[in-house]
């Protein structure tokens, strides 16, 4: 068991914060389409159950590419919710 104070780590489908947005992936909803891989290849990778998961690189993608990726996702797997305004970006 370590001992350090380091912060903990974010579940690996969220909910992450990416600039001024909570980001997660709802798993229960998640199929593994992979099209978020395909708009958002920072943000996103599938891991062994073939759920979307958040790279470390997360922070370099495009706003709009990761408002792409949750609009491409055909399940809307995808949760955006801005949190200056806490409203729900997507999916409405």
């Amino acid at each position: 068991m370590s001992n350090d104070n380091s912060t903990p780590t974010p579940p690996p489908s969220g909910p992450v914060i990416i600039g001024d947005w909570k980001v997660w992936v709802d798993r229960e909803l998640c199929i593994g389409a992979a099209t978020c891989l395909a708009v958002a290849p920072k943000t996103f990778d599938l891991d062994n159950e073939a759920k979307a998961v958040f790279l470390p690189t997360k922070d370099e993608e495009k706003k709009e590419d990761l408002l792409d990726a949750a609009k491409a996702c055909p399940v809307a797997a995808i949760i955006i919710e801005d949190l200056k305004t806490k409203k729900r970006i997507f999916p409405k």
